[in-house]
């Protein structure tokens, strides 16, 4: 067995089974981020251009439309801001797109109404069949797998995505940025959530329900149907300027009253359960190591002040039992049964059928192309 060992830069650890360090202790991450990302991420005046130019094109090809784009806004901070980036930044005219997927806290739901209104923007409300929802994700949690969060994000991709092909949206803005995001998810935490042959394979052998009316979308579609046949672009203004997340919490809370999380990913109260509490709990994974050692290879967060978050519980210990019967009564199921789920065997992703293959073939050919940067699973 691997000797425990944490990142000497960041807080990353061998709870990642594919991390390596060099002689110095410094992990893969950090070399990956200061080689591939950092030299060709520009938040000076060519990124201030490089966004202007893309708003500019935007509103010419969408003058005569009710809306120039889309956007998927969750109520999390980083659509959040991205959703005033684009209205007040790039005067841009975005349908605003929310899916509800039965797990919406009530500060989501207020940060969503507060920004949305005070911009004058039209919100477009998708609601997700629940009795199909709720199987799907019991269905992961009999499957023993870690990324059980699956069934949630996949309906909110796919449902976005699906409405702008049919609405002939050629514009979907992106939340997903390196200034908090450049350390990505293992893949032993977190596998890849369009992988078809996965979800069919775990909603067979676990699910009760036929998947009629909930969302489903390959990588296929969205890496190449949806951008080389229908020729919908997806953009990431977050990435084409300065974002400081601790000044832009700052902006968002005066301009709109827009309350933070305890947590990135908080504005789900599945999202929470999962994150703060069935991870760490179930496999050892806290996703707040991604989360921090994205802060502080972007300068925003000392080492030292995440290892001193680390060092407590996300969700606090008193309340743990409050979640799990929550969810579980959430789930129709019983604590009992929920906590089964938590102390049965571990299991992967490779105990069930995958398309990693094409994954790993895909990736590798975007980097080559230049399409996408490196950023480690």
């Amino acid at each position: 067995m691997t000797a425990y060992q944490v990142c000497s830069n960041c807080v990353m650890d061998t709870t990642d089974e594919n991390i390596s360090f060099d002689a110095d202790g410094v992990c893969d991450h950090c070399h990956n981020f200061r080689d591939h990302v950092a030299p060709n991420w520009h938040t000076d005046e060519r990124g201030e251009a490089e966004l202007m130019a893309i708003a500019e094109k935007i509103r010419a090809d969408g003058k005569d439309r009710e809306f120039d784009c889309i956007l998927g806004m969750s109520g999390g901070f980083d659509s959040s801001y991205m959703l005033h980036i684009a209205a007040t930044k790039m005067k841009l005219r975005p349908l605003v797109f929310h899916v509800d997927g039965g797990w919406n806290t009530q500060v989501a739901v207020h940060n969503i109404e507060c920004v949305v209104e005070k911009l004058g923007l039209d919100l477009y409300t998708e609601v997700i069949n629940w009795e199909e929802m709720k199987d799907f994700q019991l269905a992961f949690f009999k499957s023993g797998v870690p990324h059980i969060d699956i069934p949630q994000d996949m309906a909110f991709i796919a449902t976005l995505y699906k409405f702008a092909a049919k609405h002939n949206i050629k514009y979907i803005l992106n939340g997903t940025n390196y200034s908090t995001e450049c350390v990505r998810n293992p893949l032993n935490w977190i596998y890849y959530g369009t992988d078809m042959a996965q979800l069919k394979d775990i909603q067979k052998k676990f699910g009760t329900v036929p998947l009629k009316d909930y969302p489903i979308s390959s990588i296929l579609y969205h890496k190449l149907y949806l951008r080389y046949i229908r020729r919908i672009s997806v953009i990431k203004p977050l990435n084409l300027g300065p974002y400081i997340k601790a000044d832009a919490q700052e902006l968002m809370s005066r301009e709109y009253g827009w309350t933070p999380y305890p947590q990135k990913h908080f504005e789900s109260r599945f999202t929470r359960f999962y994150e703060g509490y069935w991870l760490p709990a179930r496999f050892g994974y806290d996703t707040r190591k991604i989360q921090f050692s994205s802060l502080i290879l972007t300068g925003q967060m000392t080492r030292e002040a995440a290892l001193d978050a680390l060092s407590r519980p996300a969700i606090p210990v008193e309340e743990i039992p409050h979640e799990l019967d929550f969810i579980a009564t959430k789930l129709g199921i019983t604590t009992d049964e929920l906590i089964g789920y938590r102390d049965m065997p571990l299991k992967s992703h490779r105990d069930y059928k995958s398309n990693e293959w094409m994954f790993n073939l895909g990736a590798k050919a975007l980097r080559l192309l230049g399409v996408e940067r490196s950023i480690k699973r």
